[in-house]
């Protein structure tokens, strides 16, 4: 399970934490509160389970910093994050997102989530996952334009 799983957990945890070793700690206890709760899990989509729980986490991490919503992040996690395929730019980008925004991003993208999945995460319905995930991608295009002065279009990149 941690050979399938772990490094997708961590890339999405950074994601929503923007933090390389606060992700690698919510990992681990991810991996440790499934072991211990496995008597509750109902043996559908192992995968949703561990992103649920892995969200939740998350935003617990987050609500312990008292911190939704953040721009500042370490030079060091940007160096870390540089070989997943995202650069400076499109990092940058989505440090302006809330971490809800993150997380739907990174799902649909990097993890090629259905709104189905993605919604079994959130609680929300897949219809209004659609939508959140239209403004989120509307406002990183919006930032990547007007930050970095591009002519050209980032629509089609996301």
């Amino acid at each position: 399970m941690i050979n399938l799983y772990g490094e997708k957990l961590l890339r999405y945890a950074t994601a929503i934490l923007c933090d390389y070793h606060e992700a690698e700690n919510i990992v681990q206890e991810v991996f440790l509160s499934a072991y211990q709760n496995r008597n509750i899990f109902d043996g559908n989509n192992l995968s949703a389970w561990l992103y649920k729980i892995t969200y939740n986490r998350c935003l617990n991490q987050l609500k312990k910093r008292k911190i939704l919503y953040f721009y500042d992040i370490r030079s060091e996690v940007v160096l870390l994050e540089k070989d997943k395929g995202l650069s400076d730019e499109m990092l940058g980008a989505l440090q302006k997102l809330k971490p809800m925004e993150r997380a739907l991003l990174y799902g649909r993208i990097m993890d090629e989530q259905s709104y189905e999945e993605l919604s079994q995460l959130t609680g929300s319905s897949p219809a209004a996952l659609r939508k959140q995930y239209q403004r989120a991608k509307d406002k990183i295009v919006k930032y990547l334009n007007i930050e970095y002065g591009r002519k050209e279009s980032y629509y089609g990149k996301i």
